[in-house]
C-alpha cells in the first residue's frame, strides 16, 4: 500500500486490476503538459466504482491512482507493440487516442521513462504478482480479471463504434476455454453488445500473466463508455467526464457482478 497503490485483499480466488482510472499527474510531469484535461481524457473514467461490488464478493482488487499519461501499466515495458499494424499508444504515450500531442515540447527521455518504470509500473506489477502468488498458494485456480473502458467512437483506433463488452484473451491463450465460456454464456443472454478477441485482446497484464496450465487464468475486460455513462459524441472540456450516474450505471453493474460470479463459480470447479 502507498500513497498511489491500493491494494485491498480478498479470499475469493479473484483480483481485479484497474490499471487505467487513476487521475494523479505529479507536478514534475504535469507542468510539462499541454493540459490536465487532455492528459485525463483517455482515463477509464468510473471503472473502480462501476466495480465496487467486487470487494463484497471477496475480490483482491489494485488499482493505480497514477494516470496512464504519467505511465500506462497495461504496456509491454520493452516497448514492444501489442497490437502490430495498429495504432496504440506507448509505455509513456505521447499522444491522446485521438492523436492530439500530450506535451508542450519534448516528451519524456528514455531516462525519465526508466524513473517512471521504476517508481510506479514495477511496484504496480510486484503487486499483482504477490497476489496471485498468495491467493494461489491457497486455491487450485486463480483469475486475473483486467477491468478497463473506452471512448465508444475512437476513429484512430478503431472504425465505427465499438461493442459494448470487449472480451479480450489473445485467441484463447491466456485463460481456460471453460472460463471463457462462462463468461460469453452470461454475455449472450444480457442486453448489451459483446465480442471476444476483436480490436482488443487483452493488454499486457492479460497476455504476461495468463497462464492457464499453472492455474492462473486472466481476461481483460474493456467497456464502451456508452454502457455505463450518457458518452457525448465529440468530447470536450465542457461536457467530459461525464458524472457517473448509478442509474446509468445499474444495468450493466448487474452484468458485471454476473460475470464475476461466473469467474469465481470457474474457480471452485475441480481443476
Amino acid at each position: 500500500m502507498s500513497d498511489w497503490l491500493e491494494i485491498h485483499r480478498g479470499s475469493s480466488p479473484l483480483i481485479v486490476a484497474f490499471p487505467h482510472t487513476g487521475t494523479l499527474l505529479p507536478d514534475g510531469i504535469e507542468r510539462d503538459l499541454v493540459s490536465p484535461w487532455r492528459a485525463l481524457k483517455d482515463t477509464d473514467w468510473w471503472v473502480d466504482r462501476l466495480y465496487d461490488f467486487a470487494r463484497d464478493m471477496g475480490a483482491t482488487t489494485i488499482r493505480t491512482t497514477i494516470s496512464r499519461t504519467v505511465i500506462d501499466v497495461n504496456r509491454d515495458p520493452s516497448g514492444k507493440s501489442l497490437y502490430p499494424g495498429h495504432t496504440t499508444t506507448e509505455l509513456c504515450p505521447t499522444t491522446t487516442f485521438d492523436g492530439e500531442p500530450l506535451y508542450i515540447n519534448a516528451p519524456p527521455s528514455a531516462d525519465e521513462i526508466a524513473q517512471r518504470q521504476h517508481a510506479y509500473f514495477d511496484p504496480y506489477h510486484q503487486a499483482i504478482e504477490a497476489e496471485i502468488a498468495r491467493l494461489r498458494a491457497q486455491h487450485p485456480r486463480v483469475v486475473l480479471y483486467d477491468a478497463h473502458s473506452i471512448r465508444s467512437r475512437a476513429p484512430r483506433l478503431f472504425d465505427g463504434v465499438l461493442p459494448h463488452m470487449n472480451i479480450g484473451t489473445n485467441g484463447g491463450t491466456t485463460c481456460d476455454p471453460a472460463l471463457l465460456n462462462a463468461v460469453e454464456t452470461v454475455l449472450v443472454a444480457c442486453p448489451f453488445s459483446f465480442v471476444t478477441d476483436g480490436r482488443f485482446k487483452g493488454g499486457w497484464t492479460t497476455r504476461h500473466y495468463g497462464r492457464p496450465t499453472e492455474g492462473i487464468h486472466a481476461i481483460q475486460m474493456e467497456l464502451a463508455d456508452r454502457g455505463y455513462l450518457d458518452e457525448p459524441d465529440h468530447v470536450s472540456p465542457e461536457n467530459w467526464p461525464a458524472a457517473y450516474s448509478a442509474d446509468t450505471a445499474a444495468p450493466q453493474r448487474t452484468v458485471l457482478a454476473a460475470v464475476l460470479k461466473a469467474c469465481l463459480t470457474f474457480t471452485q470447479e475441480l481443476a
